[in-house]
């Protein structure tokens, strides 16, 4: 967060503007007892997995060898040898984009596990790979580690060597609890030696229960999908966010398990937190493939999933994926640098902001300014309670109304024509309880490459 401007701050309704309908004053209602029971919070680790925002996914499989987004199990181990690999660039990659962590795909569906594993002979360990000696999540901890990023793994519960369905369910009823008791040691060789996980991956949900090796190994980590699920798929994998997408969900439903829940079952009035996580595609494919470097998406459209993700109270998770020498591409890893120095350019540093509680906060500039974009937060350890907002500029001694919404969340940013302002105020016309905003800010227009020839 940006500190607080040490002048022309005010969090009240200018008392010399012309009145006009949204003047009105509100009447607080209390916060009483019964709001804070019945009002879904986050947990500590989904407060501060918010404010993480941006996460880099790395996909590196069998699959890159093949072409395909699904291993074929037809790649001979002896021809995986990803000779060039180096997780320092990985991570260099995810902090030119303005990522504060990566979530590695440590075993996607095929099977195939990138660490020293004992439970199965389809792994890296059986590679040419550094001797058969070498662990990729080994050496992204400690990349991780050393460039103060976050680590995250995914473990694909879904297991095509051993014969294992979507959601880790045996095609071979007799051998379920064989796979469970495997599945569980792979778990915890992966949570255990590596350090602190920030989160935890069961793509495709799970249909057996593994809460107590993620309490013990990885308390801190919020989970996707399964049983101990605390975030949940936004519902696609185009990096976008419905809007609203309410934080809240309501449990039990007769029509819903925990944790296949996506973003349209967000209720406003949930009784349980369940955020959103949006992961898409840098490229048209998970993995790298020989034929797709024409799909790389341009800083525009990685701008407006930004957006429609972040921008809608969700996280977004962007897909890099190395190739075959176990490199990210230089011109992936470019466009990542671009699309992290226009984040830095456009929400860097905002011109002002405030932080405030009650129906209007208000922030007012030191000189009249072209904006461009206003962005609001709600402290969300007090709960999602804005349901409907205005967004209101000062322009040459009139207030005009030039956005509205309903969510806020974690952020909501709100583009609006650029104009000259001298002052911006959040007026909520509808909440739960008192509002009690985390940050308003006003970020000046900028020239955009696209306006001057485009990119």
């Amino acid at each position: 967060m940006n500190s607080l401007p040490s002048l022309f701050v005010i969090i009240a309704c200018s008392l010399t503007a012309p009145k006009r309908e949204s003047d009105t004053v509100f009447a607080e209602p209390p916060v009483t007892a019964e709001i804070q029971t019945r009002l879904a919070v986050p947990s500590p680790q989904q407060l501060a997995w918010h404010d993480l925002e941006l996460g880099m996914f790395i996909h590196i499989a069998p699959q890159t060898w093949q072409d395909s987004e699904s291993d074929t199990l037809a790649t001979p181990l002896a021809d995986i040898n990803p000779d060039k690999l180096d997780t320092d660039q990985w991570v260099r990659v995810a902090k030119s984009m303005g990522a504060k962590y990566i979530v590695f795909v440590a075993k996607h569906e095929g099977g195939f596990c990138w660490w020293q594993t004992e439970t199965t002979d389809f792994s890296v360990g059986h590679t040419p790979w550094r001797g058969g000696k070498g662990d990729v999540l080994a050496d992204l901890s400690a990349s991780c580690k050393k460039a103060g990023m976050k680590l995250g793994v995914y473990i694909s519960p879904q297991d095509r060597k051993h014969g294992i369905e979507v959601g880790g369910k045996a095609k071979d009823p007799q051998k379920q609890a064989e796979y469970e008791s495997l599945f569980r040691e792979q778990l915890t060789e992966v949570l255990s030696r590596y350090g602190d996980m920030i989160e935890v991956w069961f793509d495709g949900s799970l249909v057996f229960d593994v809460g107590d090796i993620v309490a013990k190994h990885a308390p801190n980590a919020v989970v996707f999908q399964g049983p101990q699920a605390s975030i949940r798929w936004v519902g696609n994998e185009e990096g976008l966010a419905p809007y609203p997408a309410w934080n809240g969900v309501k449990f039990p439903r007769n029509d819903r398990k925990w944790g296949d829940y996506t973003a349209e079952d967000g209720d406003p009035d949930g009784n349980r937190w369940l955020p959103n996580e949006c992961d898409s595609r840098i490229r048209s494919t998970w993995f790298w493939k020989t034929n797709n470097d024409g799909t790389l998406k341009s800083v525009d459209q990685l701008m407006s999933m930004y957006e429609q993700s972040v921008g809608h109270g969700a996280v977004m998770l962007l897909n890099n994926t190395p190739d075959r020498m176990g490199l990210i591409p230089v011109a992936d890893a470019a466009r990542s640098a671009e699309f992290g120095a226009e984040l830095k350019r456009r929400f860097g540093v905002a011109t002002a902001d405030v932080a405030g509680t009650g129906r209007t906060t208000q922030v007012t500039l030191s000189t009249p300014t072209i904006i461009e974009s206003v962005v609001s937060m709600e402290d969300l350890s007090q709960g999602e309670r804005v349901r409907l907002y205005t967004i209101e500029a000062l322009v040459e001694g009139q207030w005009r109304t030039i956005s509205e919404g309903s969510a806020i969340g974690h952020k909501k940013i709100d583009r609006v024509t650029p104009m000259k302002v001298e002052a911006v105020r959040l007026v909520v016309q509808k909440s739960v309880g008192e509002p009690v905003i985390r940050k308003l800010a006003v970020y000046r227009a900028v020239v955009h490459p696209a306006d001057v020839g485009g990119r």
